[in-house]
């Protein structure tokens, strides 16, 4: 990195701290540090419920997943837009009217405490995780690429985040997130643009949508049943509007960023806001991992795209092997670039032609492939314990070596401030959950001077967690995977809760506690003995929870009325 790219990048970071700090100083009441004083407009909701979904992990691991498997992932995000339309119209009315500072609150009212507790734990639980590997993602693979001391990182990125997010709470984060998503949608779409221009002047950008379709990458749509293919349209359609329901329903990191608004309406537009720009978003981000496979049909790239697995091999005695791969595949890349300017220079073509043209790429792919596996056996070998998945690794490995100076430091600023973003959401709702239905609900009446002072404690607490965490974690097949598999571990369950309070109203507190914490176990089985792909447990568990605590009130009937009026 270039003295521009350092001074981009620590002048855009230091601008939004700074700027976070000045801006949301002097919180007086729960009402300012929890809920940002409800003055937040339907913009300012939609973009910051926008920015602590997308984490780094979605701008270092999304253009990666497009590069090896296409675009294919957006079916995730299908559900999507149907979960907005059904929170605006059933858990935002609810909120408001209770006038909730969390979700679980109302849990309370409906239920008892201990199902308040219990759903709250379970957020803790699964929150306090995610917290820790939104900044163990941006930081290991930053210390890979660049040499910086991973620690060092996790402990920079954590205590910037904190500053900011322990001075202003959840005003605090609604405003550093309109700049974070101003600084990350402009560096995405200069990305693009720059990808683009530094392909050959012969291929345009239809002709390279046309490349990467011929390569399979432009596959969108999988009707297919198969419970072994883990993104379909089924999966997104069905799992992804149970996840996205209990992610922005349930979640109080998203629900304390739709709660900050001004009133029901300018909510509901705010999350109608997100349901509409998300699905374009993300395909946008995978379309920009797309160009960046058709660029490498044109420029060497490298076996793996992981330089502490390159360096271990090589530093090996698998070295010549793995450097005799290295010069297969870029007779391979030779042959698939010649194929491709062939095909841009042959002009009109017939349907021959392009039959052959794909089947010499889907020849060449596969055989690129076999080479890519033989050198990740080679790495295993040189050392077993290196991280040989390198999804994660594509798209920084791209910016590093192939955008010119200053850019470089405006897409780490990128990757740093998303990384930023989400945390700061979820060290803000963590605290809240912490403060409201923990601590208050135990400790009795304080003075609101006394709950700030305790939720700038909390919030502190967890940033030192989340660090923790960040600190001893471990790379996964691929980073934006594990935070939806550590989020459908637990959100399927959640939300049966809370639709079983919504909608059963016949179901009582001891059957709803009993068969969450039964739903709970049976989930991590099903899990861990890889019954199902990960999306959709959160249909079952949902399913599960609902089902379980019918059965265990209709089995007590000589309780029920009692318990009703108890509740």
């Amino acid at each position: 990195m270039q003295q521009i790219d350092w001074i981009i990048l620590a002048g855009t970071l230091a601008f939004i701290v700074i700027y976070g700090v000045y801006k949301t100083r002097g919180s007086k009441n729960v009402q300012d540090y929890i809920r940002g004083g409800n003055e937040a407009r339907w913009w300012t909701v939609g973009l910051s419920v926008m920015a602590t979904q997308a984490s780094a992990i979605t701008f270092l691991s999304t253009p990666g997943q497009a590069f090896h498997d296409g675009m294919g992932f957006v079916q995730f995000y299908f559900g999507l837009p149907i979960a907005m339309i059904i929170i605006c119209m059933v858990f935002i009315p609810i909120y408001y009217r209770l006038e909730v500072y969390t979700a679980y609150e109302y849990l309370e009212t409906r239920f008892d405490l201990k199902t308040r507790t219990l759903t709250a734990f379970l957020f803790l639980v699964q929150r306090g995780l995610a917290a820790g590997i939104t900044i163990f993602a941006p930081a290991i693979i930053l210390s890979a690429v660049l040499g910086w001391n991973l620690t060092t990182l996790n402990i920079i990125i954590g205590i910037l985040v904190t500053i900011y997010t322990v001075s202003g709470g959840t005003k605090a984060v609604n405003v550093t997130q309109k700049q974070q998503m101003a600084v990350i949608f402009s560096g995405m779409i200069i990305a693009l643009i720059l990808i683009i221009q530094y392909l050959p002047e012969e291929i345009s950008f239809p002709e390279a949508l046309e490349i990467a379709g011929a390569s399979g990458k432009l596959d969108i749509l999988d009707f297919s049943l198969d419970l072994d293919n883990r993104y379909t349209f089924w999966s997104g359609i069905i799992g992804g509007t149970f996840l996205a329901l209990s992610y922005f329903g349930t979640d109080q990191s998203q629900v304390q960023r739709y709660l900050s608004g001004k009133s029901v309406k300018q909510s509901q537009l705010g999350l109608i806001f997100n349901g509409l720009l998300k699905v374009p978003m993300q395909f946008f981000i995978l379309l920009v991992g797309v160009m960046v496979f058709v660029f490498y049909q044109f420029n060497y790239s490298p076996l793996n795209f992981n330089p502490a697995a390159t360096n271990a091999v090589i530093n090996s005695e698998h070295s010549s092997q793995y450097i005799n791969l290295q010069t297969e595949l870029e007779q391979i890349q030779d042959q698939k670039q010649q194929k491709s300017l062939d095909y841009a220079n042959a002009g009109k073509f017939s349907e021959g032609d392009r039959d052959s043209f794909k089947n010499d790429l889907v020849q060449l792919n596969a055989a690129e492939l076999q080479v890519r596996q033989e050198a990740t056996e080679l790495i295993n070998r040189a050392n077993p314990e290196i991280e040989t998945n390198d999804k994660d690794y594509v798209f920084i490995h791209f910016i590093l070596n192939n955008l010119p100076r200053g850019l470089i430091g405006l897409l780490l600023a990128v990757i740093l401030s998303a990384a930023m973003s989400s945390t700061a959401s979820e060290l803000n709702a963590l605290a809240s959950t912490t403060m409201i239905d923990l601590y208050k609900r135990n400790v009795g009446e304080k003075t609101q001077e006394h709950y700030v002072r305790m939720s700038k404690w909390f919030t502190l607490g967890w940033g030192l967690i989340a660090i923790a965490v960040a600190s001893i974690a471990d790379l996964f097949d691929n980073l934006i995977q594990l935070v939806n598999i550590i989020g459908s571990l637990f959100y399927g369950n959640v939300l049966g809760i809370f639709l079983l309070a919504f909608f059963i109203t016949y179901v009582k507190s001891n059957a709803t506690f009993i068969a969450a914490l039964i739903t709970q176990a049976i989930i991590f089985v099903l899990y861990f003995q890889e019954v199902m792909p990960y999306l959709w447990l959160n249909l079952v568990g949902c399913l599960l929870v609902i089902t379980l605590a019918v059965i265990i009130q209709t089995s007590q009937p000589h309780t029920t009325e009692i318990v009703k009026n108890e509740d």
